[in-house]
């Protein structure tokens, strides 16, 4: 099974095009351009528990996702990212 590159703050696959960028503006990969670029979270303030809503949203609205599909993916793969592991 392969294992997919995670955006380790909102849990999205990276893929070429979708990686954020570092203060240089060399691409990193460890966030996606969504959530970190020129070396910095676009939303600093977020919470997890404001991620994990995001991104149920994002799932069920933009990807067709079933509400508690979403929900439970997002509430398992979200608090183990690095960037929530420690809050």
């Amino acid at each position: 099974m392969e294992t997919k590159i995670r955006c380790q703050s909102c849990g999205m696959p990276l893929t070429d095009g979708f990686f954020g960028t570092n203060k240089a503006g060399s691409e990193t990969t460890e966030y996606c351009k969504f959530c970190f670029q020129d070396g910095a979270f676009l939303q600093p303030e977020i919470t997890a528990q404001d991620m994990i809503q995001m991104s149920v949203d994002n799932m069920t609205q933009d990807l067709s996702f079933d509400q508690a599909k979403a929900e439970q993916l997002a509430k398992t793969t979200i608090p183990n990212l690095k960037r929530w592991k420690s809050n």
